[in-house]
């Protein structure tokens, strides 16, 4: 037992240190997910400003020809902007007043960076210089643009708001949509020159994160949860087994004991008979040969209790069904239980009207002996048994120790003794009630019983053909 406690102390801390590496990494992971997530978020955001920026510029330049023509008698002219790419990849970015050119910018990416990051960047904030001076931003575009961008990232929030923010974190352009509950921001700065910065509210990324970790944390949580359920069960068969080994020794040393007292008895009787010339003493040879018979018969029933024990014969074993009349047969058994103890017992027997059952004699006898046998040994030396009958139970209540509530579960198990600290002189085997449980089971009965301590027990056989 000591080595099984040492391998499952090792064992229990080895998982537990798997466990802890295992929420670790899972960490780990998220921060990483998160990060990258991050990541995705900021160039979705970078090039939802292009795409806003583009859509200005496009309406600006709608909005500037309609100007032009409308007003080509004025003397002043608002100014136009137009934007595009030309035949050799450069976009062109051009401002006008009054059909005059005013500035011109040629933006080319630069190959050696990502587009999404230095690229977005330089051309979003010559587009900006050029753009925001006509026409502000719209921020119900930018946050439809944004969430798209989103999406194709396979990001779905379920809101988006964005907001103009300077360099003081002070809001310059505000956004009906405002977010509803928490949420998680960005800042991206379009403008540095001037200081602006969209700052972007969005349903939190915790869902989706998780939704990436979806698969790792469920086989990590499903194959600790399958140690945690493979140890439990081994530590409680392990366990089990054990109380069942212990119960065994007990039984063993018991039996043996038992054994050895009525051979030991028979034996010496036996050996007076042969040694000490009883010849001529009938009544000595008649004492030792009834000394003799009785232990024998004890041997036979310690025996027979023992085979009945066997699984085998258990399962292999017919019942010799039979009709029994219960009064007669109730007060043979209690005859024979008053003649093998010497202190006062009482034993009154009612049984309502001519009640008679189907079973096996041999059995049930057993059954009641066993029931009346404890109730007289686990009791004081004024024995008081009362044996009850009618057609649907067989009661046996007693005013013995009684059972504490503790042990009462247990007391049908297979070698299992009730610790009763001041009955040190009873001695038992832990089979009786197992017996008698048994052989109910096998005629389809069965017991139940009530007890309290000091105040005595009371068991009750109930026949097949009670349901209640």
């Amino acid at each position: 037992m000591k080595r099984f406690k040492t391998i499952s102390t090792i064992f229990i801390i080895t998982i537990t240190i798997i466990f802890c590496c295992n929420v670790f990494y899972i960490i780990n992971l998220y921060d990483s997910i998160r990060s990258t997530v991050k990541k995705d978020v900021m160039s979705a955001i970078a090039d939802a400003d292009l795409d806003e920026l583009w859509i200005r510029a496009e309406y600006a330049n709608g909005e500037t020809s309609a100007q032009i023509e409308s007003d080509q008698n004025s003397k002043k002219r608002h100014g136009e902007m137009s934007a595009g790419i030309d035949g050799t990849g450069t976009m062109v970015a051009e401002s006008r007043v009054n059909g005059e050119t005013v500035s011109k910018q040629k933006l080319k990416p630069d190959r050696n960076h990502s587009f999404n990051s230095l690229f977005s960047q330089t051309i979003g904030r010559q587009l900006h210089l050029i753009i925001d001076q006509y026409i502000p931003v719209n921020l119900n575009v930018l946050d439809s643009v944004v969430a798209e961008r989103l999406n194709n990232r396979f990001i779905y929030p379920e809101f988006v708001s964005t907001e103009v923010v300077d360099s003081l974190e002070r809001v310059v352009c505000g956004n009906v949509n405002s977010p509803e509950g928490s949420a998680d921001v960005f800042t991206y700065c379009y403008n540095p020159d001037a200081g602006l910065s969209y700052r972007v509210y969005m349903t939190p990324l915790t869902r989706h994160i998780f939704s990436e970790m979806a698969g790792v944390v469920l086989t990590v949580f499903l194959l600790m949860l399958s140690f945690a359920l493979a140890f439990c069960y081994l530590f409680r068969t392990v366990s089990r087994l054990r109380t069942i080994e212990e119960m065994k020794d007990d039984f063993v040393s018991n039996m043996t004991h038992e054994l050895k007292t009525p051979i030991a008895i028979a034996y010496s009787a036996n050996d007076a008979l042969l040694n000490y010339g009883t010849d001529n003493d009938t009544a000595k040879k008649e004492n030792y040969l009834k000394i003799a018979n009785k232990q024998l018969k004890r041997l036979g029933e310690l025996v027979e209790n023992i085979l009945a024990m066997s699984m085998e014969r258990r399962n292999t074993m017919q019942l010799k069904q039979e009709e029994i009349q219960l009064h007669p047969f109730i007060e043979e058994i209690v005859s024979s239980q008053l003649m093998r103890y010497e202190k006062e017992i009482s034993i009154k027997v009612e049984v309502e009207g001519n009640v008679a059952v189907v079973s096996d004699k041999s059995h049930l006898a057993n059954v009641l002996n066993n029931l009346i046998d404890n109730a007289i040994r686990y009791s004081g030396e004024d024995v008081e048994i009362m044996v009850k009958c009618d057609n649907n139970r067989i009661s046996v209540a007693d005013n013995g120790i009684g059972i504490p509530a503790k042990s009462i579960p247990f007391i049908f198990n297979k070698f299992y003794r009730v610790p009763h600290g001041n009955r040190q002189d009873v001695r038992g085997y832990g089979i009786g009630l197992y017996y008698v449980r048994c052989i109910l089971d096998k005629m389809g009965w069965s017991i139940s019983v009530v007890s309290k301590e000091g105040k005595g027990s009371v068991f009750t056989i109930k026949f097949s053909n009670d349901e209640k």
